[in-house]
């Protein structure tokens, strides 16, 4: 296989997520099973069960990560070698689940991160009133300089580039409130508050990433097998110390997606596989360059020959 591998954050969780995966494969019911151990809690019923428990940062974070193991391992059971494949990358969470599939964490010490990751920015979540907005159709520059004007009122900065138009930005309540407000005096003509816990991405989240430091620090990260590429960069990073560094300071640093996935492609990396819930990753990759590919591995029914 020459597809990079693509894994997704948080966002992309929805209840039931993965148990379409264990009803059938035997691999991905021991996935979930091996991390409820770790975990101490059932995340199974965590993920399955009806209410919007899923949908908890401290539930969704290893939840996600989870269900796109699971789905990896039945990709490697039916003949998918890590080693060989090009790249791999994540959209913030996601970039646990891509240094697991690199070889750097093991499955247990990506899930406890995770966890932890989920359960502080939760928290920092909690004491700071803080969301984050899409700015529909904005450039680069018009984010930045509205994220400006929200940083004279409070924290305010830009968080995600995820593709063309698909910026977002990330704050306290009243600098977002601010920002919406002068959104069209820039030239962008709608603003969408997503729903999420907190400002991530944000200085909002610094408390976070204390915590998370703290815990890789702990943590054994050994050097990616194949190219990994971080949000914070943009470019490919090989030194362990450096990953360890760049987890803590993406809690709180704007994810460069966009720039990732133009490096892969001006690498001639053009085939891409997204391994995990939903398929946004495969979306956002089509409004970077039309001509890239992205296959879904989102269900079962996915699972067609390349």
């Amino acid at each position: 296989m020459n597809e990079a591998l693509l894994f997704p954050g948080q966002g992309a969780q929805y209840e039931g997520m993965g148990r379409d995966w264990a009803e059938v494969h035997p691999v991905a019911r021991e996935t979930f099973r091996e991390a409820s151990e770790v975990l101490g809690f059932s995340l199974e019923e965590a993920c399955w069960s009806s209410g919007e428990t899923v949908h908890r940062t401290d539930v969704a974070q290893p939840g996600i990560l989870v269900t796109s193991v699971a789905i990896v391992r039945v990709l490697e059971s039916r003949g998918l070698d890590l080693a060989s494949v090009p790249l791999v990358a994540g959209l913030s969470l996601g970039e646990y689940t891509a240094l697991w599939a690199a070889g750097s964490l093991s499955f247990a010490d990506a899930v406890r991160l995770v966890r932890l990751r989920g359960m502080a920015m939760q928290a920092a979540s909690e004491a700071i009133p803080s969301s984050m907005v899409s700015l529909m159709g904005a450039t680069e520059e018009q984010a930045a300089k509205l994220a400006q004007v929200g940083a004279a009122v409070g924290i305010c900065s830009v968080a995600n580039l995820n593709a063309p138009g698909q910026v977002i930005v990330s704050g306290e309540i009243a600098a977002l409130d601010a920002l919406e407000a002068a959104a069209k005096d820039h030239g962008v003509r709608r603003t969408r508050r997503l729903v999420v816990a907190g400002g991530f991405h944000s200085e909002c989240m610094r408390p976070a990433a204390q915590r998370l430091a703290e815990a890789l620090d702990r943590i054994e990260i050994r050097p990616p097998r194949t190219r990994f590429l971080p949000n914070v960069t943009a470019e490919p990073c090989a030194d362990a110390g450096q990953i360890r560094r760049l987890l803590a300071q993406q809690v709180c640093a704007p994810v460069l997606w966009e720039r990732s996935m133009r490096w892969a492609l001006s690498h001639g990396i053009t085939r891409f596989l997204e391994p995990g819930p939903g398929k946004v990753l495969g979306g956002l990759l089509g409004k970077i360059d039309e001509q890239a590919v992205c296959r879904s591995a989102a269900l079962p029914a996915d699972l067609t020959p390349a």
